[in-house]
């Protein structure tokens, strides 16, 4: 009698396809479970940067560029032009105060010099002429005047006489009214004589002050023109040393042409370029520190030009206290430039991570060190160093500050 065979209800096939229907079910509610508590990422310690947010003194403060520059510089442009003729001294060379350093030639400033003295010495000629011609009228003049002084007196003495020898009879009245004309006559001539003398000197006097100020007029032209000879002789403004000199003996030169210029040596300036975005923030007294050689040194803000191109404005710094030895013409330096004094402040230090939070969110480390979050912060004032924090943050507080660029929407970081 036959046995039946029991078919059995799950085949090994069944079994394996059940599994793999079982593995990628739990697959799957494990993706959703990692996705549902935020998203996550697998991170190594020794490829991120983690820093401890701590309270210390702050200041605001903007790094710059600086350049060095002599504490004065003065251009040397030609007050007239000409052919260079001749070059005292080279590029470089250190000067005194008025000593020349090229000469010009002009052959027409020159020629007009000649024709000025010619007419301040033609006029010194006439002057003398006229003022001999002058002195001669006057004299004659005085003579006149002596005469009918003369005159005046002897008729007077005759009228006097006659009027006596009149009043006794002893003479006619023809002859006493004959000297009493002459007196009258003699007297109204007095009058006259004292007013053309008196009228001669003060035309002498206007006539000589006229002659003088056209002479004097003359000679402040003739001396203005033997300056613009002699500014022929380009020389030094000031004592230091000659730099820029652009001029070659045979070169023509315009008058207003730059030449060169000369730098005082005795000490040193920075000129700085700041973007416009802190002109309202920048001004004089302000301070500034910069580091060279392994030594920090403070420098102030003298001067600020307000004026803006491409977005920058300049300011001028002076050294304060010691000034570095060596330093050169021309030479950069990197310069912390205070926006505001010290106080004491929560602190972040700067990293990659602000490029892509905007201080807006940082990664904040756990407790235990094994993760890191995000967490909403709010920054305030920087400097080459450090962001203030506002709030978001707590001393001890450990976070990310290195780049977050391949961290994409990422929420938590696993750290191994």
């Amino acid at each position: 009698m036959d046995v039946p065979i029991e078919k059995k209800k799950f085949s090994k096939q069944k079994l394996l396809t059940i599994g793999g229907i079982v593995a990628i079910l739990a697959l799957i509610a494990y993706v959703i479970f990692q996705t549902s508590g935020g998203s996550k990422l697998n991170v190594e310690k020794e490829r991120i940067s983690i820093s401890t947010i701590k309270k210390d003194v702050f200041q605001e403060n903007i790094p710059v560029n600086g350049i060095v520059l002599p504490i004065t510089t003065i251009y040397l442009d030609a007050l007239e032009g000409g052919r260079v003729e001749e070059k005292f001294v080279e590029d470089g060379a250190i000067l005194k105060k008025g000593e020349p350093i090229l000469r010009l030639s002009n052959t027409d400033l020159e020629l007009s010099l000649i024709n000025q003295e010619t007419s301040v010495y033609n006029l010194l000629t006439q002057m003398q002429i006229s003022q001999n011609a002058a002195r001669q009228n006057t004299i004659n003049r005085q003579n006149q005047f002596t005469d009918v002084e003369n005159n005046l007196i002897e008729a007077e003495r005759v009228y006097n006489l006659n009027k006596r020898l009149y009043d006794k009879g002893a003479i006619g009245r023809q002859d006493y009214e004959s000297s009493k004309n002459n007196y009258d006559y003699q007297t109204e001539r007095m009058k006259l004589a004292k007013q053309v003398l008196s009228e001669d000197s003060i035309s002498s006097k206007l006539e000589i002050n006229q002659a003088r100020d056209s002479y004097a007029r003359t000679q402040s032209a003739l001396e203005l023109m033997r300056k613009k000879v002699g500014d022929l002789v380009v020389r030094a403004p000031i004592d230091g040393q000659l730099t820029s000199l652009d001029a070659e003996i045979g070169q023509s030169i315009n008058k207003g042409t730059r030449l060169g210029q000369v730098d005082v040596t005795t000490g040193y300036k920075v000129r700085v370029d700041i973007d416009e975005h802190y002109i309202s923030r920048i001004y004089t007294g302000q301070t500034g520190t910069f580091t060279l050689n392994e030594k920090l040194y403070t420098l102030t803000i003298k001067k600020v030009f307000t004026q803006v191109t491409n977005g920058r404005f300049q300011v001028d710094m002076t050294f304060e206290g010691e000034v570095p030895e060596g330093i050169r013409r021309g030479q950069n330096l990197q310069i912390r430039v205070a926006l505001s004094a010290e106080k004491q402040a929560v602190l972040i230090p700067k990293g990659g991570f602000f490029q892509k939070t905007g201080g807006n969110w940082v990664f904040k480390v756990s407790e235990n060190g094994d993760s890191a979050y995000k967490v909403n912060i709010r920054l305030g004032s920087q400097n080459t160093a450090y962001y203030e924090v506002i709030e978001g943050l707590n001393p001890g507080d450990k976070v990310i500050t290195s780049s977050y660029d391949s961290y994409g929407d990422i929420d938590e970081l696993i750290l191994k």
